[in-house]
């Protein structure tokens, strides 16, 4: 070594105050303290003492070598274990590579070991992650898109990705999120130029939510990227800022239009419903009356039969009876009365019969005038 003392009398040859070629150090020293400050010679020479003393064997030269030795592969096999020992999180798995070639096994959540420098490890989450894309925020123009209809809508909608083959993942793309992120972002605004502004804001959300995970999905496994979309949702669609009091008007004006229709549509209903109830109320009345002059025809006609059937047998009998029916049925209602000159002997009306009282009864009177018949003809 450097400046080792031979005679064993620290750093310098010689006595404590001679330099390193018999004679002191020439100069002023600097002063301070009460006392020499050390110099920088004397600084090195204490440390180096002390390091002799540290390594194994006391001090001498072949043990100095061999301490050094020993030192140096303690170092290294303490940091050929901190390589070859890792850990894999519960959301997570590891991916072992030989000399750069990826394993056919995965490493699950655990503690492992490896051959380093020869093997080495990538640990990959395979747990769902989400990314957003698209701001609605004031100077953000990220989400601004053109619908089908020459429309400008602002976007935002979220994505749920999960890694399903970790190799593809780390080997086949170089950034594989941002891959997703720029596929995701081309897939929205390619389907919201195909759709009017409508099925943005509200009519069919769900529709092209699914149409831009299909896209997206079949995209990154063109390319082979690892990466499974769970779900896209469109979380805002707005229209932009400087026009946004101008959509607010036009929705009030479709809500309103929308609410007139249906208070037409049910007024509609309420009228055809009405309609239908009396359309069958005057069939079920026609109906009835069908049935109640068909039946009294009916009846009608099989009284005039058995008549007929009565009067060829006895016809003087008949045609009286008849006459005396067809008399009660005009006369019962008249205030008249009718009496046979004969029955009464000749000498006019009854002194006894109450005449007066008949004719004050007359409207009260039920089934006719009470009286004799018309005399014979």
């Amino acid at each position: 070594m450097p400046w080792s003392n031979q005679t064993g009398n620290g750093g310098w040859k010689g006595s404590g105050s001679g330099g390193p070629w018999g004679q002191r150090p020439q100069g002023p020293r600097p002063s301070g303290g009460g006392g020499n400050s050390p110099d920088l010679e004397d600084i090195l020479r204490r440390g180096q003492d002390r390091l002799r003393r540290a390594m194994p064997g006391g001090g001498g030269g072949g043990s100095s070598a061999a301490g050094w030795v020993l030192l140096v592969l303690a170092v290294a096999v303490v940091l050929w274990l901190f390589k070859s020992v890792y850990t894999v999180q519960p959301d997570e798995v590891g991916v072992e590579m030989l000399f750069g070639k990826p394993k056919a096994e995965l490493s699950e959540p655990g503690l492992h070991f490896l051959m380093w420098p020869f093997e080495t490890v990538d640990t990959v989450p395979v747990v769902e992650s989400q990314i957003t894309l698209g701001s609605n925020q004031r100077g953000d123009s990220s989400g601004l898109m053109l619908s089908g209809d020459q429309n400008i809508v602002d976007v935002q909608f979220a994505v749920l990705y999960q890694v399903d083959d970790p190799k593809n993942f780390l080997f086949d793309v170089e950034d594989p999120v941002s891959m997703l992120q720029q596929v995701s972002e081309s897939a929205m605004r390619e389907v919201v130029g195909r759709r009017p502004v409508q099925d943005v804001f509200r009519d069919d959300r769900a529709g092209i939510a699914e149409e831009v995970r299909k896209i997206t999905q079949d995209t990154l496994n063109s390319y082979q990227a690892g990466i499974r979309i769970n779900a896209i949702s469109i979380e805002d669609a707005a229209p932009p800022s400087q026009v946004a009091d101008a959509f607010d008007e036009v929705q009030r004006a479709e809500q309103d239009e929308d609410r007139f229709v249906e208070e037409a549509n049910l007024y509609r209903n309420q009228q055809i419903g009405q309609a239908r109830g009396e359309a069958a109320q005057v069939r079920e009345d026609a109906a009835a009356y069908k049935s109640r002059v068909t039946q009294e025809a009916t009846g009608e006609a099989q009284r005039f039969s058995s008549v007929l059937a009565e009067y060829q047998k006895a016809p003087d009998v008949t045609r009286k009876r008849l006459f005396l029916e067809t008399m009660e049925e005009v006369l019962k209602d008249s205030s008249k009365v009718i009496l046979d000159r004969d029955a009464a002997g000749g000498q006019g009306v009854v002194p006894y019969l109450p005449l007066g009282d008949l004719d004050r009864n007359a409207p009260t009177r039920q089934g006719g005038t009470a009286g004799n018949k018309g005399t014979n003809n």
